[in-house]
């Protein structure tokens, strides 16, 4: 169903944004430093699972939009692309003014239901998977499908990541909280990636 080159495509690009710092691996960062492992983790699912809501929404809008015309889901995609350069550039601006939110424990039950509320009702997670997965949906064959599978693969990868920086601040809690210099480095860096990759789909987009 999803050509094996976009697929590969996509697996690269989506591992490339899920192993850079973003507000929801720092969430679960700070929930980590203040709870522990088991909050980091239960907060880690939670909010792999608010990220299945935008999936599942995701789909139904992309598909309707498909269905009612190939010139707007075009345009979706060419907005998408550059919606991911603006997102780039504004996080390279915000990215010395970022800290570690203060998150006072409160058990894994809870971090995990917060979890779920701070992704599921973030604006900005489902305007990300509008713009990201459409550049990988082939339009000729079935939309949804396609924008679940590759969703569910996103999301999967985001919650590993987010697994690995639980483990990583349950470890060296003392050495992240001495060296926010470092975390702002990284966040630029990141912002440079999707500025990196919005260009380089909107070059491809061109071209074609």
């Amino acid at each position: 169903m999803i050509e094996r080159e976009s697929l590969l495509l996509f697996l690269t690009a989506a591992t490339l944004i899920a192993v850079t710092p973003g507000p929801g691996s720092l969430y679960v960062a700070a929930r980590t430093l203040a709870g522990g492992r088991r909050e980091g983790l239960a907060s880690s699912f939670g909010t792999g699972l608010g990220g299945l809501v935008h999936v599942v929404a995701g789909a139904v809008g992309v598909s309707a939009l498909v269905m009612a015309s190939a010139e707007a889901f075009a345009i979706m995609k060419i907005v998408g692309a550059a919606y991911l350069v603006w997102l780039g550039v504004k996080t390279i601006r915000t990215a010395r003014l970022e800290a570690h939110a203060k998150v006072g424990a409160a058990g894994a039950r809870r971090a995990f239901r917060e979890g779920i509320m701070v992704e599921a009702l973030n604006p900005k997670t489902a305007a990300f998977f509008l713009a990201f997965i459409p550049q990988f949906i082939d339009p000729a064959q079935p939309v949804a499908p396609q924008f679940i599978v590759l969703g569910l693969i996103s999301v999967a990868l985001n919650t590993a990541a987010d697994v690995v920086v639980t483990y990583g601040c349950a470890r060296v809690q003392s050495s992240l909280e001495a060296r926010p210099g470092l975390i702002r480095r990284i966040r630029e860096g990141a912002g440079v990636l999707m500025c990196g990759l919005g260009l380089s789909l909107l070059l491809a987009r061109k071209s074609a």
